[in-house]
């Protein structure tokens, strides 16, 4: 394997980069998908799952809080841990994390264990992702850097909209544990991948702590982690109990809501990429239109989603608006912090998993007292304070 000892220096476009490169680069993005994607797989399966082991879906919304917690913690401590280690060795090792815990889950014979293995999942998100996009802009020399960022970024953003619809109906058409199952083999080819494509990637630096906080200085870098907190806080408030407000709110059969999570997806990714156009010409204000948007689906669903057809409007509109969330905010930060872009990445990373926990729990804890319909209202006090914190950073 040949070795990196420092980032590649300035190379014309023009030169000619080895596909194996290339392909490496992918494995990571592949690899970020996976472990993104595990951490968001019960959004789906709550229904079956609490059906079988005897819990409530509040209670089995602790699937998703318990990893996002775990991994708002890893996303800070494991680049300060691991120290000069080769990040070769890091990325398998918490890929193979991701692969054991997801087969833990399938074998799991109670909810405390399943609560355990979600536990080591959470491990694997934070320290994966908050190396991922920094690894694969090594892998290439500068005039690469923006492609290789995008693939990188492409893994969590395709696992946000595409990654818990896939695993949903895996599980719909066969049984919930299958599903983790599948996640862990898809796992396994993907360690198999990074292991064969990966070259020897030593530490180029440390990463402090305090250099991580003290971007909290920077205004915009600020407002922009806030707006993830509140939009994916809200976001994740209501979408990690989908599947019941479907069934409840617009009388959606159980059968079909892997399917719809599908379409869901899609109109996520088209989110996405009208979000990233969009943000390249007015970024505050592309910010605005999306927390508008899911802001007024959130208000309207159970006001006028209470038929199939409009409640299936309503989650198209919802996958759209919130396919623009992560590329519009990642932009703000690029431009907010061009010379500390990794570090405020991994502060956003921190934040972004922090929120997935916090929506869940504060969800579950809304469902069980009150009912779906009040859980889209707070998701929807949560999306509109995001005009607070873009008021709050100056015009950029």
């Amino acid at each position: 394997m040949s070795h990196i000892d420092a980032p590649a220096p300035a190379k014309p476009d023009s030169e000619h980069l080895p596909f194996k490169r290339w392909l490496a680069v992918v494995a990571v993005a592949v690899g970020t998908f996976l472990v993104v994607t595990a951490e968001q797989l019960p959004v789906g399966l709550l229904t079956s799952v609490g059906g079988d082991l005897g819990v409530s879906e509040g209670a089995a919304g602790l699937m998703v809080t318990v990893p996002g917690l775990v991994a708002a913690a890893s996303a800070l401590l494991v680049p300060v841990v691991i120290g000069r280690l080769d990040r070769r060795v890091v990325l398998l090792a918490l890929i193979t994390l991701m692969v054991a815990a997801n087969v833990l889950s399938f074998l799991a014979p109670n909810f405390p264990i399943l609560l355990a293995s979600r536990f080591l999942v959470g491990v694997s998100i934070g320290g994966f992702w908050a190396l991922a996009a920094g690894i694969a802009v090594r892998l290439v020399p500068d005039g690469h850097v923006p492609r290789a960022t995008s693939i990188a970024f492409g893994g969590a953003t395709a696992a946000n909209v595409l990654g818990v619809p896939a695993g949903t109906l895996i599980g719909g058409l066969t049984d919930w544990r299958i599903a983790f199952l599948t996640l862990a083999g898809l796992g396994l080819l993907a360690v198999t991948a990074l292991f064969a494509l990966l070259p020897s990637i030593p530490a180029s630096g440390s990463i402090r702590l305090g250099a991580l906080f003290g971007l909290f200085g920077n205004p915009v870098v600020r407002a922009a982690t806030m707006t993830t907190f509140l939009l994916v806080t809200g976001h994740m408030a209501a979408y990690t109990f989908i599947s019941p407000i479907l069934q409840d709110v617009s009388g959606i059969s159980e059968d079909l809501i892997g399917p719809l999570l599908l379409v869901f997806g899609a109109a996520g990714i088209v989110g996405t990429f009208a979000a990233g156009a969009a943000a390249g010409r007015n970024v505050r204000a592309t910010i605005v239109a999306v927390s508008v948007a899911l802001t007024l689906v959130l208000v309207l669903f159970p006001l006028a989603g209470a038929t199939q057809a409009t409640g299936i409007a309503f989650l198209v509109l919802w996958g759209l608006a919130f396919g623009g969330v992560p590329v519009g905010v990642q932009m703000w930060i690029f431009k907010a912090a061009p010379d500390h872009a990794e570090a405020a990445t991994a502060l956003n990373t921190v934040l972004f998993n922090l929120a997935i926990a916090v929506g869940a729990l504060l969800g579950g804890l809304v469902v069980d007292a009150a009912s779906t319909t009040a859980v889209l209202w707070l998701a929807a006090i949560f999306t509109a304070l995001t005009f607070l914190a873009v008021r709050t950073a100056r015009r950029t």
